[in-house]
């Protein structure tokens, strides 16, 4: 059983998609945000592995193909945006301004937490594109002499999390305004964040999926210099 699944070309997407598709059910039916259908997916993956002594290096044989289809995921986030070009456009300049604040505030903790809890150099530059899209978290981690894992783990745990955590945080701080909501979703949680902001509102989606792009360009620009600090 061990070795047809090992070997098999269809057990890491399959497993990937069931468990998906087993927490979308579950998200639905008991109504839990905890029940992210990706945060479970990643839990009942984990557990399949474990208990069919399974190797990561064999599962993402297969599994692997489902992270081709994250680009042009992301890039479909561009139908919202167009949608609403002419309110992009008429607040541009504050979301300019969002948008810098979440990418200085993101590093700017990151680099905090990591001098307070004395976290290795390499930790630090795993961890300091937690809050951009994996397909640029990935490509700057690299650049800056982090760990891949470590950064896909991380962004994805922020992604997560930001999903799962960001209306009620936006609604404990009485944030409303929807370009508002669309910017921390955009800059703090990437495409998970923005794939919440899109049920919250679509010009909130819109913004969020801007934010994405901007962010993730301007942390690029500034993670190599952000790397030498510590």
């Amino acid at each position: 059983m061990k070795e047809v699944m090992s070997n098999s070309l269809y057990f890491g997407i399959s497993v990937t998609l069931l468990g998906y598709f087993a927490g979308l059910f579950l998200s639905r039916k008991l109504k839990l945000k905890i029940l992210n259908p990706m945060l479970v997916s990643i839990v009942l993956t984990i557990i399949t592995l474990f208990t069919f002594d399974i190797k990561y290096s064999d599962y993402i044989q297969s599994g692997k193909y489902i992270s081709y289809l994250l680009t042009p995921a992301t890039v479909c986030l561009a139908i919202p945006l167009y949608e609403k070009i002419d309110l992009l456009k008429k607040n541009l300049k504050a979301i300019i301004a969002g948008i810098m604040a979440g990418v200085f505030t993101s590093l700017f903790s990151v680099l905090a937490l990591s001098i307070l809890f004395s976290l290795p150099h390499e930790i630090y530059a795993s961890i300091l594109p937690k809050s951009i899209t994996t397909a640029i978290g990935i490509a700057v981690s690299e650049e800056i002499g982090g760990m891949q894992v470590i950064t896909v783990a991380v962004i994805i745990a922020t992604g997560i999390f930001g999903n799962v955590a960001g209306e009620g945080i936006c609604r404990l701080l009485r944030i409303r305004n929807p370009i508002s909501v669309g910017l921390s979703f955009g800059t703090a949680a990437h495409a998970l964040g923005t794939s919440k902001a899109l049920e919250i509102g679509e010009a909130e989606g819109a913004v969020s999926g801007l934010s994405i792009a901007i962010s993730g360009f301007i942390t690029a620009i500034l993670a190599p210099m952000f790397v030498n600090f510590l």
